[in-house]
C-alpha cells in the first residue's frame, strides 16, 4: 500500500471517529407502562437521574407511596445541588453540552417531587408530615442555589392540597399568589388569574370549607427541539420549542385546567445569561469549537475526494477508484452539519414523564367537568 493511500485511509478514519463522538445523540429510555411497585422500586437507581425521576412518576400514578416517599426525598437531596468541577466544566466547552455534568434540578422539578411527597402523605393519612412537605415547597422554589424561580403549576397543587389537609388559612396565601401572579409569569393567564381571585372571595366568605378537591393529569410532557437563531438573540442562540403545543388554560365553575408550559419555559431560558450565566459562557465558547469541529468531515471529505482520484490517475486506474472516492468523499462533507449540530446541542434534559397539564376538580365524576372538554391524550388520576 502506498503511502498516499494509507494517509488517505488515516484521513477517513479520523473524519469517522470525529463524526461519531460529535454527532452521538443520547438515546431515550422507554417506560414501561403498567409496572408493578416492586417492578417500580427494582428498576430505581439514583445513578441514573432522569430515569430515577420518571420512576418517581410512574410509583406515585400507581399509589406506591412507600416508593415515593423513601426515594423522593433521597432524589429531591441529591440531586438539587451542583457540585462545581472545573475539569469537567473545562471540558464540557469541547463537548456536547451536559456530556460531563451531572443532571441538577430544576426549581419547578424540586417542587413538584414536594408536591408528590406530600400527596403520598396524604393517602398513607399522615397529614402533619405532608405539612411538612408542603411548607418546605417556598424554600425549593426560592433556594438560592444553582436555580430558582416559583411557577404557577405547583402553587395551584399546593393550594389544593392545603385545603385537602383542612388548612383553608395556608391554602388563601397561595390562591392570592396565584391571583397576583402578573408580570412574573412569561404570559398573563386570565383564566388562572380569575379562578384564583374567585377562589379567595369564597374562603374569605367562608364558603369554602367542605370542598374536595379531584387532581387529574393529562398527557405526558412534550419533547423538545431546538434550533440555531442568532438573529434577534440578546441572550444566546438557541430557540427552544416543544414539539406539541401546550393546551390553553381553561376555568369553570368547578375546575381549572393549567398546562405545564411555565416549566417548559424554564428549559427555554436555561442557556441564557440572566438564568445561567456560567451555562451561558460556555455555549459562545463552544461556538467556534462546533464550528471548527463540522470542518473536519468537510476537509477530510475533500481530501478522501482528491486524494482517491489522484491515486487512481497515478496508478492508471480507470476511474473506479475515483468514483468511490468521490461517492465516499461527499459521504463525510454530508455529515458536517451533524457534528455542527452534534457540538452545539443544548443540554435540555429534563423530568421527561411529567403531565402535560393539570386539572383540578370539584366534581366526582370527569365527564361532568367541562374543563374536560376537547383533551386529547390520556387522563390519569392523580390525587
Amino acid at each position: 500500500m502506498t503511502a498516499c493511500a494509507r494517509s488517505l485511509i488515516r484521513i477517513a478514519g479520523a473524519a469517522w471517529m470525529a463524526t461519531a463522538l460529535l454527532a452521538c445523540q443520547m438515546g431515550e429510555m422507554s417506560m414501561r407502562g403498567d409496572r408493578t411497585c416492586s417492578e417500580i422500586e427494582q428498576a430505581i437507581d439514583l445513578s441514573d437521574r432522569i430515569q430515577s425521576l420518571n420512576l418517581l412518576s410512574a410509583a406515585s400514578m400507581a399509589r406506591c407511596d412507600d416508593i415515593v416517599v423513601k426515594y423522593g426525598a433521597q432524589a429531591r437531596s441529591q440531586f438539587r445541588h451542583k457540585a462545581f468541577s472545573v475539569t469537567g466544566e473545562a471540558l464540557n466547552v469541547f463537548v456536547p453540552d451536559g456530556t460531563f455534568i451531572e443532571y441538577v434540578l430544576e426549581s419547578y422539578e424540586r417542587g413538584y417531587l414536594s408536591i408528590l411527597l406530600a400527596a403520598s402523605y396524604l393517602r398513607m393519612q399522615k397529614g402533619e408530615e405532608a405539612k411538612v412537605e408542603l411548607r418546605g415547597l417556598d424554600h425549593e422554589l426560592f433556594a438560592p442555589i444553582y436555580n430558582y424561580g416559583e411557577d404557577p403549576v405547583n402553587l395551584l397543587l399546593s393550594a389544593v392540597l392545603w385545603e385537602q389537609l383542612g388548612e383553608i388559612g395556608e391554602a388563601r396565601v397561595d390562591w392570592l399568589r396565584l391571583r397576583d401572579l402578573q408580570g412574573q409569569a412569561k404570559k398573563e393567564d386570565e383564566s388562572l388569574h380569575e379562578f384564583a381571585r374567585e377562589r379567595v372571595n369564597r374562603i374569605d366568605s367562608g364558603e369554602a370549607a367542605g370542598f374536595s378537591w379531584r387532581v387529574y393529569g393529562i398527557g405526558t410532557f412534550p419533547k423538545v427541539d431546538w434550533d440555531l437563531q442568532f438573529s434577534n438573540s440578546t441572550s444566546g442562540y438557541f430557540s427552544i420549542n416543544p414539539q406539541q403545543p401546550f393546551m390553553a388554560s381553561c376555568a369553570s365553575a368547578t375546575g381549572l385546567r393549567l398546562s405545564t408550559e411555565s416549566w417548559f419555559n424554564k428549559l427555554a431560558i436555561r442557556h441564557s445569561h440572566a438564568y445561567h450565566p456560567l451555562l451561558n459562557v460556555q455555549t459562545w465558547v463552544r461556538l467556534p469549537f462546533g464550528v471548527l469541529y463540522s470542518l473536519i468531515p468537510f476537509t477530510a471529505g475533500a481530501g478522501v475526494m482528491v486524494g482517491g482520484c489522484l491515486l487512481d490517475a497515478s496508478g492508471g486506474g480507470k476511474g473506479s477508484l475515483c468514483e468511490v472516492s468521490i461517492v465516499g468523499g461527499m459521504a463525510l462533507i454530508s455529515t458536517a452539519p451533524d457534528v455542527l449540530e452534534g457540538s452545539l446541542r443544548p443540554d435540555l434534559r429534563h423530568w421527561e414523564h411529567i403531565p402535560a397539564a393539570f386539572v383540578v376538580t370539584q366534581v366526582s365524576n370527569p365527564s361532568q367537568e367541562s374543563c374536560f372538554a376537547g383533551v386529547k391524550g390520556e387522563v390519569r388520576k392523580v390525587l
